[in-house]
């Protein structure tokens, strides 16, 4: 997967419904988000998108992709994000893409970590 590709997924999984996350998400993945109960296994991701509300606008900054071996993706950025009637939320992020036996590129990890200021 190219770059491009990479950040049109990575998109399309913040922008995307329940359809986006049962084709993208593994089912063995493992995913860190901050909102109970925090750590999510795949299918719990895949649900929750159900009961959430679509981001309606989302930047992403600081973005780098590594390839630390065939078959494996691992990018890191910081997301801007908004839905409609809400502030605006700034998470740190990883995400871990797996190419699958079936040719596939899935996610196996995803982590977000809200911005906060340290003084």
């Amino acid at each position: 997967m190219n770059d491009d590709r990479v950040w049109a997924t990575e998109l399309s999984l913040w922008r995307g419904d329940e359809t986006v996350y049962r084709k993208r998400i593994d089912p063995m993945a493992r995913m860190a988000l901050p909102s109970p109960p925090f750590i999510f296994a795949g299918q719990q991701a895949v649900n929750a998108v159900q009961a959430t509300p679509h981001w309606s606008n989302v930047a992403f900054e600081d973005g780098t992709i590594s390839r630390p071996q065939y078959g494996l993706i691992v990018v890191a950025y910081t997301a801007h994000a908004q839905r409609e009637a809400d502030e605006a939320y700034v998470a740190h992020c990883t995400t871990t893409y797996r190419l699958n036996d079936a040719g596939e590129w899935q996610v196996i990890q995803h982590q977000q970590t809200p911005k906060t200021v340290v003084a």
